[in-house]
């Protein structure tokens, strides 16, 4: 099957080949022969009832420094292909949310991956609380007298912003720090929204469990050390992949979130997991897919384009 395909993300110029799963998924797509459109987020436009963008035909190669080229750069409508991949890094801001709200005027006849509405509904640090038992102790406050009385009664907690990725602005704030008043006034300050404090838990000293679900279905996981010094795992920070299995506590989580993801489009997805507690379900940009592959696991692109091809089919739409 071959396939229309357009690409939102972040600029390819930029990314870490080595390590971007967006870059991955392209690459199997090349393999596949499905033809691929790139655009940037700022080129997606809404022309009365039609969805475009400005971009370009991309083909890519797994060759650091030049591994993309652009060609017959145009303005396409984006209902003419059979998939747009959804696939921009956060910031999960304004800009990334009006990005949901066009996409979703052409989705499902032409599938979107993930889902733009349940994507737009599901902020990393904002479904996972739909699963409140599966985690860590956990307040979402803007109050310093939250953030002292959640401290006084659990002694060692993290202090993170409620849309924040990649490691960003976390602070650990031990029993004896004396900046918490001062950490919570920055917040107040820097973020207009509320912001995520919870119970720090010791096991992240033994990593972080990156596990990536496709379809609800386990495909995959790494394990992520933080580096010395520091209590941040995410690869963006300096965190270190390892091998891992799942333990029956993963498992059982796994089952808890699967139905809930395939349910609603989340066709890549990857969760985080810190010893029994779940802490973060990303939805977004997941990462992982390289490193998994790298340490013997099964080829997480090729599963996603599985998936992919199953659903388009289903669909299957007529040309236009």
């Amino acid at each position: 099957m071959t396939l229309r395909v357009a690409c939102q993300m972040d600029p390819i110029e930029r990314i870490d080949i080595r390590g971007d799963s967006t870059f991955a998924i392209l690459l199997e797509a090349r393999s596949r022969g499905h033809d691929m459109f790139y655009y940037l987020p700022k080129d997606l436009a809404l022309h009365g009832h039609r969805l475009l963008a400005r971009g370009a035909t991309l083909n890519v190669e797994d060759k650091e420094g030049d591994h993309y080229k652009l060609s017959d750069p145009r303005v396409e409508d984006l209902s003419t292909r059979d998939v747009v991949l959804l696939r921009q890094d956060p910031p999960f801001d304004m800009s990334y949310v009006t990005t949901t709200h066009l996409l979703e005027r052409i989705h499902p006849e032409t599938l979107v991956v993930n889902d733009p509405a349940h994507v737009r509904n599901a902020p990393e640090k904002v479904f996972v609380l739909d699963f409140l038992d599966l985690m860590p102790p956990t307040i979402i406050t803007r109050s310093l007298n939250d953030v002292q009385e959640f401290r006084a009664e659990y002694k060692d907690v993290i202090l993170k912003p409620l849309y924040g990725n990649g490691g960003a602005a976390i602070f650990r704030i031990g029993p004896d720090d004396t900046n918490v008043a001062s950490l919570v006034e920055l917040f107040q300050t820097v973020f207009r929204e509320p912001f995520m404090v919870q119970q720090y838990r010791p096991e992240i000293k033994d990593g972080d469990k990156r596990i990536i679900l496709i379809d609800g279905e386990v495909a995959g996981a790494i394990n992520r050390l933080p580096p010395a010094g520091d209590t941040r795992s995410n690869l963006h920070v300096g965190g270190i992949a390892k091998p891992t299995t799942l333990t029956s506590r993963d498992q059982e989580i796994c089952a808890r979130l699967g139905p809930e993801l395939k349910k609603r489009g989340l066709l890549f997805s990857g969760i985080d997991v810190i010893g029994p507690y779940l802490t973060e379900i990303n939805v977004t940009s997941p990462t992982g897919i390289r490193q998994v592959r790298d340490f013997g696991g099964p080829d997480i692109a090729a599963l996603i384009w599985d998936a992919i091809e199953r659903k388009v089919a289903a669909n299957s739409k007529p040309r236009r």
